[in-house]
């Protein structure tokens, strides 16, 4: 029985196929309120595609999916998402508070003007993301880390309680990075929004998440930080070694 006060993300037997090939097996998954999730594995293992499945994007199969008790469409109000990439006109004059309310665009309807309330909510999402400054700068005229901050504004201005973000600091330095992953941690033990965060940097993302899953078609997760090495090596098809020293620290072994 799903406690949904409780548990706003519950997944139970997933199974996603494509072309008679299986993406996601028997996929079982449950996380609470102030959860901040890493989700790691290798590319093509799934990643993106669970994501699609907590937003009612891709109909699985087979399996049991709740987000906040209800059926993922019906739920994708209160979610909040930032796909793995962000393509655009780096010339295009468009300024970053205009970025930020095409997130309002659910709540406005189609072709519904944006009202006092959007912009008011788009500035709230800017500073909660420490853009508000530069809110009518163009995007191009962004750093890469400025402008992964105003995409995460955009997945905020709707007020998720839940929020997926799918590989966010691709492209960005280690030093925008090490803000990047702090601003979510503020989000996460602030303002109180789950978090769910696809990375391929477990040795990053472990320092700041609360739980760690491995995901390669079958998920690898016991609700909590801890991943044995078996579980790794099983996700990735290849031997690994984990070693703590001062910062966790990942170490491949020779493999074929």
């Amino acid at each position: 029985m799903i406690d949904s006060a409780k548990v706003i993300v519950f997944i139970k037997g997933l199974w996603v196929t494509r072309e008679g090939h299986p993406v996601l097996e028997n996929v079982s998954l449950d996380l609470k309120e102030g959860d901040f999730l890493g989700l790691i594995g290798p590319n093509g293992g799934g990643k993106s595609t669970l994501l699609k499945v907590m937003l009612g994007l891709i109909k699985p199969d087979r399996g049991e999916v709740k987000i906040f008790g209800l059926e993922p469409k019906a739920a994708r109000s209160r979610v909040g998402y930032m796909p793995q990439k962000t393509l655009f006109d780096q010339s295009f004059p468009i300024k970053a508070i205009d970025v930020v309310l095409m997130g309002r665009y659910p709540r406005t309807g189609f072709l519904r003007p944006y009202g006092q309330a959007d912009r008011e909510a788009s500035r709230r999402a800017l500073e909660a993301v420490g853009m508000k400054d530069l809110a009518d700068r163009e995007i191009g005229a962004l750093s890469g880390g400025e402008q992964q901050r105003v995409f995460v504004a955009r997945a905020l201005v709707s007020e998720p309680e839940l929020l997926l973000l799918d590989e966010p600091t691709a492209g960005v330095d280690a030093a925008q990075q090490t803000e990047f992953y702090d601003l979510l941690c503020r989000l996460n033990r602030k303002l109180g929004i789950t978090i769910v965060l696809v990375s391929h940097d477990v040795t990053a993302i472990s320092q700041y998440v609360n739980k760690i899953a491995c995901l390669n078609q079958r998920l690898y997760y016991h609700g909590s930080k801890e991943l044995t090495a078996e579980d790794i090596e099983k996700a990735y098809g290849c031997p690994v070694e984990l070693i703590a020293h001062g910062t966790p620290h990942r170490v491949l072994r020779k493999h074929d």
